[in-house]
């Protein structure tokens, strides 16, 4: 996120008591992880680091039975990781998603659209029809839409996420 947002990270790492360098450590050790050979399934990895799932909840994905596993996170409290898993245990998605007793932004045109604010089923749903369109990174989408600005003047946008939460709108 911070080479999207990095105003946006900079206020997160104070807010959380951390910096930089713990920052870079923190990602040292994931990626050290996750590229080592013997590195654990996903999701032992997302448990060993985060705990256990606040949720895990059933779901039917075309004739697929999977499980969507949520974890809280102290940044966003309205929000929760979560990692989607079909048969086998295998991740099929991760990304954050709003939280189930919060209420997320109400979204009517492209000036409601603020970095960090939204996640990617919010903003589909509210400018529906939305194009799924792939992102520059596996942790990172790009959602295409139509839809007015606090003017009411209609234009399609191109919104970027990552881990599902907004980055930025290119018109």
């Amino acid at each position: 996120m911070a080479d999207h947002r990095p105003e946006l990270v900079e206020a997160a790492l104070r807010e959380l008591g951390t910096g930089r360098a713990e920052m870079r450590e923190a990602n040292r050790r994931w990626q050290a992880m996750v590229r080592s050979p013997r590195a654990r399934a996903a999701v032992r990895r997302y448990r060993s680091v985060l705990g256990p799932p606040e949720e895990v909840l059933r779901r039917r994905v075309g004739d697929l039975d999977c499980e969507a596993l949520r974890w809280p996170l102290p940044l966003w409290p309205d929000l929760r990781f979560e990692a989607l898993t079909g048969p086998g245990g295998q991740i099929w998605n991760e990304w954050l998603v709003r939280a189930p007793d919060s209420v997320g932004p109400e979204l009517r045109t492209t000036d409601d659209l603020r970095p960090w604010c939204c996640t990617v089923d919010e903003v589909a749903r509210a400018f529906a029809p939305a194009t799924p369109m792939e992102g520059s990174a596996p942790t990172r989408w790009g959602l295409a839409f139509t839809a007015p600005d606090g003017s009411g003047r209609r234009a399609r946008h191109v919104a970027e996420f990552t881990w599902g939460l907004l980055q930025r709108l290119d018109p």
